[in-house]
């Protein structure tokens, strides 16, 4: 991917969000930017008519947004991604194959940081009793600053008995970033495999597959991708190659793009990752969407999107802090993320209470556990941000 050093301007123009609208919300769901609400009415005009729809037509997108994925990870090989609906149904087929790891053997544990978000938690409950493995959840420290400790704690529960780590690049609730490089050496030296969730980083925090080699990447694609809902994207290195998938699409096997011999049987599988692919992942509607998305992130990217929100809320941190609040400080690789920030609020108050103090003011962020998760992205400006601090500001006083 080309690296483009100018620094990024508000793309507020880009986007059709209203003018009183503050929204600070893009760890829910990201808006859709012009382009990509124009590729959706296109394909929806497109789909009034089928007429001249060729085979090829039901694979060609997926193509180009399997390349594009790719360039924005440093994925050398486009074939290792896999289309797939959701979080739950790319660790699914982790835990699906989990039983195929080189020595994987009864008593040994998988290692994930506390407050997970659920899709990384449910996803091993039945394979756990199937191989007699246990969770050990990492607690995240209760003094300040929590980064650097809560990623030492983390590598110190990975050791000779490990089997597979769960870890994301950003908590989603707090915005305090894991060291992948450290985590994914540590894992390998002592083969386990390394399973990342990288749905609240990957489009806004720049990430290097290359450099991680991890076992497994699920994303989903309506926050940081900004692409549409019920649409995701997973890498499956070669410890995945030959699984087991969660479902026999016919679309998966070897010349699926033959219409006029479908009827005899393919027992082969199209190559490595293709296999994973949900059913009918040719989504006509949405994949123009989310290639358009991708195509965005990749000219405006994730290093410059990054440095755009830091400098954003620069001045806030300071004038919330006198207020009371507390954030976790900056820091290369343990410390907060900029586009994701985890706001403690003073411990007598609710954040649901000021979250409704803010949305009646139209600033949208979210309320998890003890923290606001204030979520920016480029489409904000310093109107958004004041508008955030004059409310919280009073709230708080």
């Amino acid at each position: 991917m080309f690296i483009n050093t100018t620094p990024l301007r508000s793309q507020k123009h880009q986007f059709s969000l209203p003018q009183p609208i503050h929204y600070l919300n893009c760890a829910t769901r990201a808006p859709f930017s012009r382009t990509v609400e124009q590729a959706g009415h296109t394909a929806l005009s497109q789909q009034a008519n089928p007429f001249g729809l060729q085979p090829d037509d039901f694979f060609t997108g997926a193509v180009r947004v399997r390349a594009l994925f790719s360039e924005l990870i440093n994925n050398p090989d486009p074939e290792r991604i896999a289309i797939v609906p959701s979080v739950s149904y790319g660790m699914g087929v982790v835990a699906r194959n989990l039983h195929r790891k080189s020595g994987i053997r009864a008593g040994q544990k998988i290692v994930m940081i506390c407050d997970e978000f659920p899709s990384d938690v449910y996803a091993w409950d039945r394979v756990i009793t199937e191989l007699g493995l246990t969770v050990v959840t990492v607690a995240m420290p209760a003094e300040f600053p929590k980064g650097e400790l809560w990623n030492q704690r983390l590598l110190d529960a990975i050791d000779a008995n490990t089997a597979m780590v769960v870890v994301p690049p950003v908590h989603w609730m707090y915005g305090i970033q894991f060291d992948l490089k450290a985590i994914s050496k540590r894992a390998r030296d002592v083969g386990a495999w390394v399973v990342i969730d990288g749905t609240q980083a990957i489009g806004a925090l720049p990430f290097d597959l290359e450099a991680i080699q991890p076992d497994a990447v699920v994303c989903a694609g309506y926050k940081w991708l900004m692409g549409p809902y019920s649409m995701g994207l997973a890498y499956f290195g070669p410890a995945f190659d030959e699984g087991i998938p969660l479902e026999e699409g016919w679309m998966n096997r070897l010349d699926s793009n033959q219409f006029h011999k479908l009827m005899d049987y393919q027992p082969v599988y199209r190559p490595k990752a293709y296999r994973y692919n949900v059913g009918e992942h040719t989504h006509f509607l949405q994949m123009p969407m989310l290639e358009s998305a991708l195509t965005q992130l990749i000219d405006w990217q994730p290093a410059r999107i990054q440095a755009y929100t830091k400098t954003l809320l620069a001045d806030a941190w300071p004038i919330l802090e006198k207020s009371g609040c507390r954030i976790e400080p900056e820091s290369d690789t343990t410390g907060r993320s900029h586009h994701l920030v985890g706001l403690w609020l003073p411990e007598q108050t609710d954040p649901m209470t000021v979250q409704q103090a803010l949305l009646k003011k139209n600033v949208s962020v979210s309320a998890r556990a003890r923290v606001l998760r204030i979520a920016p992205h480029v489409y904000n400006d310093s109107n958004d941000v004041d508008a955030l601090v004059e409310v919280l500001t009073q709230v708080l006083m």
